[in-house]
């Protein structure tokens, strides 16, 4: 029998930061051919495993393969039932429910493709997803996905939107001698960055899940030279949102906050995807398990396969919360409990 913590060791010692997850790659296809009873496919780093059984349902288990940079963490160690590491909790612990699950499982009553993807780290056209839903769309399709994203092992529903802005706000320069001569554009940001402090979201609850909204600037470009009045400030706005906004909507509400500017300019922006728990194979997996379900705050995959017509939920090990950070790590029966409700939920299939 497998030791789940010990299976997450195991992969945080293999590096797979963001470009470099051949290796870890090469891993998963290796045990998934030697040990699974799944069709397994390789595309580029991207490994897929599934079954086609002609069940009714079919459900998408995914996970991202690469980490961000190590950070003097990249060696697994383990202390009790807690495992330290690069990618401990972002995401090798729910990789190791899930390639433990793909290994183990051998007629499951509910067809299932697992997707360990790379590129989920950095720029999205490198996202591993992205390009095979663009590329190999058979091989990712389903009714329902559940992504392994941490939610320390409760169901993290949907996920909200991500916009960020640039806005220009114009000024005319001058001899900082004679500041009256032209227009200071640093400061006429004063009161816009005061509204975005006062700033309180909305909370909006939606099929049960409270979401809540944030805007914050999170970047100021502005100045000539120590002696000149600056004629121009560009102020990036990053503003989360719930998915009862369209992305219209979203981008209205930001320069309605925003008030007075001078250009305003889109810089990326993500979609949220709607929390979707109806399906009966979610409504199973919540119900025998005993999950607590709640919104998922951040942005994650999820919108990708909701944007394709699949509704998708985060279950996996750890906690968001420490994600990324030097001393993130993932504890044993966070694993384990991910690992044993995907086993019933294909085993059992929808009762």
């Amino acid at each position: 029998m497998i030791d789940l913590l010990d299976l997450a060791a195991e992969l945080v010692d293999v590096p797979s930061e963001s470009h470099e997850e051949g290796p870890l790659a090469d891993l998963f296809e290796k045990r998934l051919r030697d040990a699974s009873q799944l069709v397994v496919d390789r595309i580029g780093d991207n490994v897929v495993a599934r079954s086609d059984l002609g069940h009714k349902h079919r459900i998408v288990i995914a996970g991202h393969l690469d980490t961000v940079p190590a950070n003097g963490n990249q060696h697994a160690r383990i202390e009790g039932d807690r495992l330290f590491g690069l990618g401990a909790c972002d995401m090798k612990g729910g990789l190791a429910a899930q390639l433990a699950t793909a290994i183990a499982i051998d007629k499951p009553k509910v067809d299932v493709a697992f997707v360990f993807y790379s590129g989920e780290e950095v720029a999205a056209k490198y996202n591993g997803l992205k390009q095979l839903f663009e590329t190999h769309p058979k091989l990712v399709d389903g009714d329902v996905a559940l992504l392994g994203e941490p939610t320390s092992a409760a169901i993290e529903a949907g996920c909200q939107g991500t916009l960020r802005v640039k806005a220009l706000f114009e000024g005319q320069r001058a001899h900082t001698a004679r500041p009256w001569k032209g227009r200071n554009a640093i400061h006429r940001l004063g009161p816009v960055l005061q509204t975005l402090e006062q700033y309180e979201g909305r909370r909006p609850v939606v099929d049960g899940c409270e979401y809540r909204e944030a805007m914050q600037a999170v970047y100021v470009e502005a100045g000539v030279a120590g002696n000149v009045v600056p004629d121009a400030a560009n102020l990036t706005v990053n503003y989360r949102y719930a998915p009862d906004r369209t992305p219209e909507q979203a981008e209205a509400h930001v320069a309605e906050v925003l008030g007075e500017y001078d250009q305003l300019i889109v810089d990326d922006h993500a979609l949220p995807a709607m929390p979707a728990l109806t399906h009966p194979l979610l409504r199973q997996l919540i119900s025998r398990n005993n999950l607590e379900v709640r919104a998922k705050l951040g942005w994650t995959d999820v919108a990708r396969f909701a944007v394709n017509g699949i509704p998708a939920s985060n279950f996996g090990s750890g906690d968001a919360s420490i994600a990324h950070t030097q001393g993130e790590f993932v504890e044993r029966h966070e694993i384990e409990l991910v690992h044993s409700a995907l086993m019933d939920l294909l085993n059992t299939g929808v009762s």
